[in-house]
């Protein structure tokens, strides 16, 4: 039986802050998929109801299932890959901003949040913050 034990150091803390951000993420997608997609800026086509599913699966299944699974396991590796996924959304966030001139204050606010949310695992991940 897995027992999640609470976080006991300021490192796990930062680690666990970004699992629970991401796992309201992927709530707020699986639940409310329509309020997601106007939350970060996306239209749905009339008639397209796959659109709406792209929230509830592609989205929410990776946001839910790496933060659970951090959560559950509170592993090195899975911490990584927590961070890694927040910080290739960081750079493909920085890419768009450069080549398809994407320099908005909504951009701006974004990449911050997702660095903050890559470096928390990923610090705690290579001992950095105990």
């Amino acid at each position: 039986m897995i027992s999640i034990i609470p976080p006991q150091s300021t490192g796990e803390w930062l680690a666990w802050a970004s699992a629970i951000v991401t796992l309201i993420f992927g709530l707020l997608c699986l639940l409310t998929p329509r309020l997601s997609l106007r939350m970060l800026r996306l239209r749905t086509a009339e008639g397209v109801p796959q659109a709406v599913s792209e929230s509830r699966a592609t989205m929410a299944g990776f946001y839910l299932g790496v933060s659970l699974v951090a959560i559950a396991f509170n592993q090195p590796f899975i911490w990584m890959a927590l961070g890694a996924g927040w910080a290739f959304t960081a750079l493909g966030r920085l890419v768009s901003m450069v080549f398809d001139r994407g320099f908005t204050a909504f951009n701006a606010v974004s990449i911050v949040i997702e660095a903050a949310l890559a470096a928390a695992p990923l610090l705690f991940a290579f001992g950095i913050i105990r």
